[in-house]
């Protein structure tokens, strides 16, 4: 009964700290604050890795988008090696994904952002994949100094593409 009492009050503390549409369109991820583009939704995270993970819903999409935060503290695997890792989730080679990276500053913080599309294998790396055809990947990496951050939006190609004025306002706005 006591060990039922401790969960049931941790669910209550816990799960007034969860993220919904209505209640949280500001969040943190480390030390930076992040505001939520108003129609994108909260999704429950589905791994300890990810600090944060949002929906993007747009009628025209067969499926919804998916933008997920990361942060480990220190660099994370680097800049270089973690937009290496992110291209190689395409099944096409990457002169064939349209693979580009581009370094902005804003504020006094460097930004790197990525962007590549084909057929994207979803799921997890070393796990089973399902190649998703016509999809695209916009990443951002933020080069804090509590430690880097990684965004990642994945979807449906004309999806993700309609979404990067919103994607680059998130990631800015905790940098100004």
């Amino acid at each position: 009964m006591k060990l039922f009492a401790t969960l049931f009050a941790a669910s209550i503390v816990f799960g007034s700290q969860s993220f919904s549409a209505e209640t949280n369109k500001d969040f943190k991820v480390s030390t930076l604050s992040f505001k939520k583009p108003s129609a994108w939704e909260w999704v429950e995270t589905t791994s300890q890795m990810r600090k944060a993970q949002l929906r993007v819903n747009d009628a025209s999409a067969k499926s919804p988008g998916e933008v997920v935060f990361f942060h480990f503290g220190g660099d994370g695997g680097g800049t270089k090696g973690n937009v290496d890792r992110w291209f190689s989730q395409f099944q096409e080679p990457r002169e064939k994904i349209n693979a580009r990276t581009e370094e902005v500053t804003v504020g006094k913080t460097k930004v790197t952002y990525a962007r590549a599309e084909g057929t994207y294998k979803s799921g997890m790396p070393g796990g089973p994949q399902t190649p998703l055809i016509d999809h695209a990947l916009a990443g951002a990496i933020i080069e804090d100094a509590a430690g880097f951050i990684f965004i990642r939006l994945t979807g449906p190609k004309a999806l993700v593409e309609k979404s990067m004025p919103e994607f680059k306002q998130l990631v800015e706005s905790a940098l100004k």
